[in-house]
């Protein structure tokens, strides 16, 4: 907007707001179609009822005080690790859906990744966990540290998948991303966000060659706007107080960092960071930022020996 042109009211915003709908609309016709993900089938799901709000969680193998927890990043739920799963078929697999996400609860606050990592170590309490392999995608990475820093008893290891390393390594959300991430258009555009412009703001997390599921897009327009923008303000304080490696390196947790070669969101060059980590596992993949969607069997692989050698 220029900057000599009076401040918009909420109907002008608004207004504006179904334009820029329309347009991404436009610019994504004939390219919407998305993979559908299959629920697996011997996942079992519950709510776990806690004082600051219900968490969904999805497990699957059988009950054990040992447990691969699967953390999924911002905007994500439990459905972004299914084509994982069956990498880990013969483990105690806990996934969870993040305060804000999924079918988790959404309240306007508890968003930062301290609260929430105490929230993920109240869920494994009530599920008799007592030793954890933390698995973390993006945003869930800093959650899966968090907890380390938190109850170092509780994580025997950490993989991390597609977790940039310091703030200044970050690239873009895209324009679309970063027009939702505005308050003054974004908060006005949300609730009438249709599914083309859902798919355009989450396409720098995929390669250009890769559909996005269905049940990924649907996760994303489930959230509020508050859930939203409160995470990805959390992760920017989270890694403006302390870089993730020099968080890992003080934890001297086994440490394992996937990253896509062709990550959008993160210079790729800077996950090589992790390599202050004593002993880190580092691995690249010929991907971009989702590599368990856009390369799950490799992903699966590289997760199955790391968990199976911890």
């Amino acid at each position: 907007m220029d900057e000599t042109t009076a401040p918009a009211t909420p109907s002008r915003r608004r207004y504006i707001g179904l334009m820029i709908v329309g347009v991404l609309a436009t610019l994504l016709a004939g390219n919407t179609t998305g993979v559908a993900t299959a629920t697996p089938s011997d996942s079992q799901e519950q709510m776990v009822h806690l004082p600051d709000g219900d968490i969904h969680v999805a497990s699957s193998g059988s009950p054990n005080a040992h447990a691969v927890v699967l953390l999924h990043g911002l905007a994500g739920s439990t459905a972004w690790w299914d084509q994982v799963l069956p990498a880990l078929g013969n483990q105690y697999v806990v996934r969870i859906d993040l305060l804000g996400h999924g079918r988790s609860a959404k309240p306007d606050s508890g968003y930062s990744m301290a609260e929430q990592a105490r929230r993920v170590g109240d869920v494994l309490d009530q599920l008799g966990v007592h030793h954890a392999i933390l698995v973390g995608h993006s945003t869930g990475g800093y959650v899966a540290t968090s907890l380390a820093e938190q109850r170092r008893d509780l994580v025997d290891a950490i993989a991390l998948i597609s977790t940039g390393p310091r703030l200044d390594a970050f690239t873009d959300n895209g324009p679309a991303g970063d027009l939702l991430l505005n308050p003054s258009i974004g908060q006005a555009l949300w609730p009438l966000l249709p599914e083309a412009a859902a798919r355009i703001a989450m396409s720098p997390g995929f390669t250009r060659d890769v559909q996005i599921p269905n049940q990924l897009v649907a996760d994303f327009r489930g959230m509020t706007y508050r859930s939203l923008t409160a995470t990805s303000d959390a992760s920017d304080t989270y890694l403006k107080e302390r870089t993730e490696p020099d968080r890992l390196a003080d934890l001297g947790l086994p440490t394992m960092v996937i990253f896509g070669s062709r990550d959008r969101r993160w210079q790729a060059a800077s996950f090589q960071d992790y390599r202050r980590v004593p002993n880190a596992r580092i691995e690249s993949l010929d991907c971009g930022h989702s590599p368990m969607i856009e390369e799950p069997d490799n992903t699966g692989a590289l997760l199955r020996d790391f968990v199976e050698h911890h």
